[in-house]
């Protein structure tokens, strides 16, 4: 494998481990956590958000994780809301209830499994993820790629980004620099950036506020922007 350093002289990145991020990254979540979070807060505020105030309150730092996005935002807005709170209400729109589908069907898987078989000849692939085990397990027991990535670290797992305890559990003293993670929220470039991991972000050129994001991102140290994850294989050596 060649020197990391000759690689990305030449504009690629070479690195041995490749740590992904989950959703938005490997799943398109739009539909399913995303929208579930905008009905738990018209269901608890009684007020219908948009998405351009959804996408505001996600890039906030600790907002990763949508329980807490959701107590945050709606004690912002006068409904006092623990995090337990959010939780119990986000999770009827999540999984369904009474018979009724929930949003989690709404999932898609963007990448390949022939491109992650690819990425996986010759380096190590990992999971860090914001999800729970049982969330994890659901979307991607059957998912033919699963089998590729070595560690697996959720939310039961490790403390929440913007902590970088998942990726310092995944390089086990090895070095950070032989890594590289790839994240779409703010929450991971921090803990990339704690873990002194190499990171590059997903952030599509329709995102919105993409420049206020892009910004963001670099600001954190971001070796690049993608459009989707699917674009690394360009940057590989």
């Amino acid at each position: 494998m060649a020197k990391r350093g000759t690689a990305q002289a030449r504009g690629k990145v070479n690195p041995a481990i490749l740590i992904f991020d989950v959703d938005g990254v490997l799943v398109d979540v739009r539909e399913s956590y995303w929208r579930s979070g905008l009905q738990t807060m018209q269901h608890l505020t009684g007020e219908k958000p948009t998405w351009a105030e959804f996408y505001e309150w996600k890039q906030k730092p600790g907002n990763n994780d949508d329980w807490r996005l959701v107590s945050r935002w709606a004690t912002a807005l006068g409904v006092p809301t623990t995090y337990e709170q959010a939780r119990a209400a986000f999770q009827p729109f999540y999984w369904g209830s009474d018979g009724q589908p929930g949003n989690v069907l709404k999932e898609k898987l963007v990448v390949t499994p022939r491109l992650i078989e690819k990425w996986a000849k010759g380096r190590e692939l990992n999971l860090f993820t914001g999800r729970t085990r049982q969330e994890f397990t659901y979307t991607f027991e059957r998912w033919a790629a699963a089998k590729c990535f070595r560690t697996v670290v959720t939310m039961d797992d490790a403390e929440k980004k913007p902590d970088p305890e998942g990726l310092l559990m995944i390089l086990a003293g090895r070095d950070p620099g032989s890594a590289l993670y790839l994240g779409d929220n703010i929450d991971d470039a921090l803990a990339a950036k704690a873990a002194g991991v190499p990171f590059m972000g997903i952030l599509p050129k329709a995102a919105f506020d993409y420049r206020q994001r892009a910004k963001e991102f670099r600001k954190r140290g971001a070796l690049a922007l993608l459009e989707r994850a699917r674009d690394l294989d360009r940057w590989l050596a």
